[in-house]
């Protein structure tokens, strides 16, 4: 029944068929038998490539990080070029905030997958450098205003906690708190607006 798949090419269609599933059903629909049947193979073919649910739950919220990431970064870029390094490395925080947020609320699936764990699956390395995790752009993102005198050195220490605990704070909040009943252009005019105060408070 799988005789069509080469080698490799089973363990793709799993994923994408987990994260077609996951953005559909939810994270606790996924199954290694259901996952075998959406493919059309049998479930010890799909052992084949994930020795237990485990395996394949981690393989799977990996792949919803790297689409966040993805669509962070996406984002970030559409920062305009011509902005002065202040206002760039302001611009790309607020960004960061925004796509993240707006991922959360569109793709409510995959955003619980991505909370799943922060545990790396078992199995193969990817054959192309993913993307970097979305700590790691907020990070990367902070130091550059320190970079660019928007922020002191001494106001950047730990404030990723901050700053992370507001954008996954909203994020829950409208995808599973109050605010999930918001319509989406509330949403993101509310979030735009905490994402602007947060911007106030780390500025020199």
């Amino acid at each position: 029944m799988s005789s069509h798949y080469h080698h490799g090419d089973l363990r793709s269609a799993l994923i994408e068929a987990g994260m077609t599933m996951a953005r559909a059903k939810g994270v606790g629909t996924l199954g290694i038998r259901e996952l075998a049947r959406a493919v059309g193979v049998s479930p010890n073919a799909a052992y084949r490539h994930f020795a237990s649910l485990r395996a394949l739950v981690l393989t799977v919220a990996q792949e919803a990080q790297h689409r966040l990431s993805r669509a962070i970064l996406d984002r970030m870029d559409a920062v305009p070029g011509e902005a002065s390094q202040a206002e760039r490395a302001s611009a790309r925080l607020r960004a960061f905030g925004l796509a993240y947020i707006h991922f959360a609320v569109t793709e409510p699936g995959w955003f619980a997958l991505t909370c799943e764990s922060q545990e790396d699956p078992p199995g193969p390395l990817a054959t192309e450098p993913p993307p970097p995790p979305p700590h790691q752009i907020l990070l990367d993102t902070l130091d550059a205003m320190v970079e660019a005198r928007v922020m002191t050195p001494q106001g950047r220490v730990d404030v990723e906690w901050s700053c992370w605990s507001t954008v996954h704070g909203f994020a829950m909040l409208a995808t599973a708190g109050p605010l999930q009943a918001m319509p989406p252009d509330a949403t993101a005019r509310l979030a735009d607006r905490v994402i602007g105060t947060l911007l106030k408070g780390l500025q020199n």
